[in-house]
């Protein structure tokens, strides 16, 4: 199974999460302006690819881009993705359940994270790890 990873990053600028997704040999990622488990639609960000050493990296990012935490992690199950939109089911530590991820209006980095949690056994195959 895919892993992801969720980074609490307080930088110069402010806070914010970035989802990481496992795709291959590096990390589809996406900022978010709020946890990942806020209720209602959070603003995400989609960000270049990042290397796969994020899934286990905790420490300060270089040129002064302040420093990343492990906010959860797990694995994902991937239902659907297309140029605008993903959805698959995470089974981490905080995070269970069903995620989205669509694209809003022409923009490619403007997008929408929405999470549906589903207790402790999401989507019927992925189990949630303790």
């Amino acid at each position: 199974m895919p892993r992801f990873v969720v980074l609490e990053h307080a930088q110069p600028r402010g806070r914010h999460w970035d989802l990481m997704l496992q795709v291959g040999s590096a990390l589809a990622t996406w900022a978010l302006d709020r946890p990942p488990d806020a209720a209602g639609p959070v603003a995400a960000e989609l960000l270049p690819d990042h290397r796969t050493s994020y899934l286990d990296y905790e420490g300060p990012i270089s040129a002064g881009r302040g420093s990343v935490s492990q906010w959860d992690a797990g694995e994902y199950l991937l239902h659907s993705r297309s140029e605008t939109e993903l959805t698959a089911t995470l089974a981490g530590k905080k995070l269970v359940g069903r995620i989205s991820l669509t694209r809003l209006g022409d923009d490619p980095a403007r997008w929408r994270f929405s999470f549906e949690a589903t207790g402790p056994q999401a989507g019927g195959t992925v189990q949630n790890r303790q």
